[in-house]
């Protein structure tokens, strides 16, 4: 039997064409994303509202786990940030 054909505890997922996990593959999407588009995906047939926050709750994680990449990228690139004192104005 192929793991789309049955669903352990509830049937959520069964009313949805595609299902999430069919659709995380299909896009090669990863655990947070992922995990974020299910909740999406079930929120009416399963928590309301609670798995929309739940959902949010990853995608923030998301923009965290991102925004630290980028922040290594840019001083893999460019070096760490040091702030620097300004200069005095001379009058």
């Amino acid at each position: 039997m192929a793991a789309n054909d049955r669903q352990i505890s509830g049937t959520h997922y069964k009313q949805l064409t595609p299902e999430p996990w069919d659709v995380v593959a299909a896009w090669d999407m990863g655990y947070l994303d992922g995990s974020a588009l299910k909740y999406i995906a079930r929120w009416r047939y399963k928590n309301g509202i609670s798995d929309l926050q739940k959902a949010i709750h990853f995608l923030e994680k998301l923009i965290e786990v991102e925004l630290g990449r980028e922040r290594e990228h840019k001083e893999e690139k460019n070096g760490p940030y040091i702030s620097r004192p300004k200069e005095p104005s001379n009058p």
